[in-house]
């Protein structure tokens, strides 16, 4: 019989706690769930508080490296050129993405060896190439930064990798088969690849970026790109023939075993931060700014404010929680600041000459005879 009334005493709040508790979906809100305490927003243009888009252009030098024929060939540089232009998005604090255009040219040489080099003298060649490429930007700056660092956050150090697809034009000459002549007839060699799937290449580098202003970032950039073809170079078509040792052909491929031309390029840059929000989310670390909360938070010192709407009645109780705002002055209240009448006669003890016996207004509180 006991046991049977406590349950039914507990059920009742059991079944009030559940309901207060409860976790609940939200349809508003899809894969979000909360007991109501979370402050849940929409993920939209509104509720951004950094800006992720920017416009970044520009241009340096270019060399073609590791390849066949090289623009660094016995001390001295040829140089190249290339430009570039790209739109950013910012993904995170720590990666974004860049749809990037570039344009460039490479000048190399080479001498292929024994007779044939003496006959032909130095191979000059040229490529000219265009690029479309997806690039990742890992901002490791943000990625290592110390939480205890309070310097000015300017400068960023960034590695990049990214697929694309290339297009290019390359011309070869030299005194022997590849120059202009009319007996025998010779001409230069020109190679030409069409922007497409089949000219798939590689990139990867790194990169400087220094914060100028909220709509200004410049940067420093080296990139090195894999073409993936012994081509790239102007050295020649990569055909049996040019790595077949019995064949006349001129052996510009065979001066190096690799089958992939690579250059290498050099950038100065500036990047547009485009929004109206005062700070970009690439110079933003959640991680510091919580660590900085957390450290305002233990610093602060908190003044605690006693009656903050003051006591009128200057009974000690303050107004937040006085239910008699205008008691007489010195009469004694109790924990509501309502004045005392110890006999519950309707006259309060201030002014009651009988306090502990009832008695009617007329006669102070007293009783009459």
């Amino acid at each position: 019989m006991k046991l049977g009334l406590l349950l039914l005493a507990v059920l009742p709040i059991a079944s009030y706690a559940q309901d207060s508790i409860a976790v609940s979906s939200s349809n508003e809100y899809p894969n979000t769930f909360s007991s109501g305490s979370a402050n849940v927003k929409p993920f939209d243009n509104k509720s951004r508080r950094f800006n992720d888009w920017s416009i970044s252009v520009g241009g340096g030098t270019a060399f073609m490296v590791h390849s066949d024929l090289t623009s660094l060939h016995e001390k001295k540089i040829n140089w190249g050129y290339n430009a570039y232009v790209s739109i950013d998005k910012q993904i995170t604090h720590t990666f974004a993405l860049s749809v990037m255009y570039m344009r460039g040219e490479t000048k190399q040489t080479a001498q292929l060896p024994g007779a044939a080099g003496q006959l032909a003298g130095v191979g000059t060649a040229t490529t000219k190439f265009n690029q479309v490429s997806l690039v990742g930007d890992v901002n490791f700056s943000n990625l290592l930064r110390r939480v205890d660092n309070h310097s000015p956050f300017r400068w960023a150090f960034h590695g990049y990798a990214g697929i694309g697809f290339q297009g290019y034009n390359t011309s070869l000459h030299d005194n022997n088969e590849f120059r202009w002549s009319e007996t025998p007839k010779r001409v230069p060699l020109f190679i030409h690849q069409d922007l497409d799937i089949n000219s798939l290449f590689y990139q990867f580098g790194m990169g400087v970026k220094y914060n100028v202003s909220r709509l200004i970032d410049v940067e420093a950039r080296t990139m090195y790109l894999i073409s993936g073809d012994d081509e790239f170079d102007g050295g020649g078509w990569a055909g049996p023939a040019d790595y077949d040792p019995a064949s006349t052909v001129s052996k510009y491929n065979m001066i190096r075993k690799s089958r992939s031309d690579n250059a290498w390029t050099v950038s100065l840059g500036v990047s547009f931060k485009l929004g109206k929000h005062l700070s970009h989310l690439a110079w933003h670390d959640p991680l510091q700014e919580a660590y900085y909360r957390t450290s305002v938070l233990e610093n602060a010192s908190t003044d605690f404010v006693v009656c903050e709407k003051g006591d009128a009645d200057n009974d000690g109780v303050c107004d937040d929680w006085d239910r008699q705002l205008d008691t007489p002055a010195g009469a004694r209240v109790d924990g509501a600041g309502v004045a005392l009448d110890m006999d519950l006669d309707g006259v309060i003890d201030l002014y009651d000459k009988c306090v502990t016996v009832p008695g009617p207004v007329e006669n102070n509180g007293c009783p009459v005879k």
